[in-house]
């Protein structure tokens, strides 16, 4: 009876009216996913027309000064030709490209092929001990101590210096343009690799000791990743240096090459070849350049 007089009406119709709120609940729920606004696109960046600009207009600027200033000073005639008198060897020169006429009488691509590969060739070898050498010059000081003195020492020698001593040890052009390349590409990989292991922070090694990594843990899971930008540095340096020394070389061991192809050219007399073999020899080391720049732009983190 106490319980009649407290309870009242609204009271208990509550339960009820909860219950019949539920599936209302429930239904706003479920429809809440299609209430979802589509994702908006973020907006076009614009054309950046002044960028462009100063990226291109500069080195075509600096171009056509220089030919205007060869036009000039071409005018009057003389032995030296003409900017149009070379443009026309080119295109002539350009026309066939890889023909054969006999063993000493090739194209320019085939002369180009041919010295690209003795550079690859005196380039991977300085590659495969350079590297190593500079990791255990720039890893243990008593190596660093006794090997330094002889880089100091050899580093500067010019490569028709090494030209000879290398036809005296093999006997042949080909091994001995290669050896000339390889000995004279080889400092910048050592040395850049070297400095970039000594800078490694020493708070990485001592996390190393403390873990009590092994020496080649040490050079494979923290050496290498932070020392090669230094490396690819090195060998960015070092394939300027080989292209720069095959093209040097190249007409003291005859053959076939680039460098023994302008040698011909000026026996020739032909000085419009020889423009065209300058800007063919400064073009392919402009694209070895790029190539491993952009390599080294990937694996180089600045903190942005």
């Amino acid at each position: 009876m106490v319980s009649a007089v407290f309870h009242s009406p609204r009271d208990t119709a509550s339960p009820t009216a909860s219950a019949a709120a539920t599936p209302v609940a429930v239904v706003s729920r479920s429809a809440s996913p299609a209430a979802e606004q589509p994702k908006v696109k973020p907006p076009r960046r614009p054309f950046d027309g002044r960028g462009l600009a100063l990226h291109v207009l500069p080195p075509v600027l600096s171009i056509a000064l220089l030919i205007g200033l060869w036009a000039l000073a071409t005018m009057k005639g003389g032995s030296f030709p003409t900017p149009a008198a070379t443009f026309d060897a080119a295109v002539q020169l350009f026309a066939d490209p890889f023909y054969r006429n006999g063993p000493n009488d090739q194209g320019i691509g085939w002369n180009i092929l041919n010295s690209l590969g003795r550079v690859g060739m005196g380039f991977g070898l300085a590659a495969l001990v350079g590297i190593p050498l500079g990791f255990i010059i720039g890893r243990f000081e008593f190596a660093n101590r006794m090997v330094s003195p002889l880089i100091a020492l050899l580093k500067p020698v010019s490569p028709l210096a090494w030209l000879p001593i290398g036809l005296l040890a093999f006997k042949s052009a080909n091994p001995a343009a290669i050896w000339t390349i390889f000995i004279c590409s080889i400092w910048p990989m050592v040395v850049n690799t070297a400095v970039g292991v000594q800078r490694v922070p020493q708070d990485y090694l001592n996390v190393a000791r403390v873990l009590k990594l092994s020496e080649w843990k040490v050079i494979t899971r923290i050496l290498l990743p932070a020392v090669l930008p230094y490396v690819l540095t090195g060998v960015r340096l070092s394939v300027g240096t080989a292209w720069l020394v095959i093209v040097a070389a190249e007409p003291l061991t005859g053959g076939v090459g680039i460098g023994v192809w302008v040698w011909a050219e000026w026996n020739n007399l032909n000085v419009a070849h020889i423009i065209i073999a300058i800007v063919v020899i400064g073009t392919v080391g402009l694209l070895l350049e790029w190539l491993l720049l952009t390599l080294a732009k990937q694996f180089t983190f600045d903190g942005d």
